[in-house]
């Protein structure tokens, strides 16, 4: 039904097409809720998730019935739990989209980048790790791998603020090790 003119299911305006975070989609002028086919959605997860679908996590694993009604086909949806992030969004049954409140997909967009972060810096870690064993005393190693499994944690939270804190942690542990890499690396170019 893009194109036709659908109802906002909180506020009852009618929907608008705008562009906004690189895709198009139905918003509200009023309450500025989002509505988002699937293909949407898909295409606004892929700005903010860049490490693949098998790594997104399951869009939904439950529903419950909601108040409002698709702005497609009239018929009451559904609210879920966006992928275990304590963010509930809600859908239409038959397919035809789902409903963000306002600003609902910053929200997903600041816990997806903080995730990417917290991704790329466990792999550094690893990597590091990996590569320079005998630059790790015992007890730095136990701060590490302590930063470690809190960054891992949070991962499976949904909160930005606490996955930025287990980073930060992990990224204070680690910056002896870089610090020692970065001395040995510069002496090797300097020989």
């Amino acid at each position: 039904m893009k194109g036709a003119s659908m109802k906002c299911p909180n506020c009852d305006a009618d929907l608008v097409q705008k562009k906004r975070d690189s895709v198009e989609m139905e918003i509200c002028p009023s309450c500025q809720g989002m509505w988002l086919n699937p293909q949407e959605l898909t295409q606004l997860e892929d700005e903010v998730f860049d490490f693949g679908d098998d790594e997104k996590g399951s869009l939904m694993l439950g529903s419950t019935p909601a108040t409002r009604k698709c702005p497609q086909c009239g018929k009451t949806m559904r609210t879920f739990e966006y992928r275990l992030y304590d963010l509930e969004l809600d859908f239409c049954e038959d397919q035809h989209g789902f409903w963000l409140d306002a600003e609902e997909d910053k929200r997903a967009r600041a816990l997806g980048e903080a995730q990417v972060d917290a991704r790329q810096l466990l792999a550094m870690t690893q990597a590091a790790l990996a590569a320079d064993a005998a630059l790790v005393g015992d007890a730095e190693r136990v701060r590490i791998d302590a930063a470690t499994a809190a960054v891992r944690d949070a991962l499976a939270g949904s909160e930005v603020a606490a996955l930025r804190t287990a980073t930060d942690l992990l990224n204070h542990a680690t910056a002896p090790l870089a610090g020692r890499r970065m001395d040995r690396d510069v002496k090797r170019a300097l020989a």
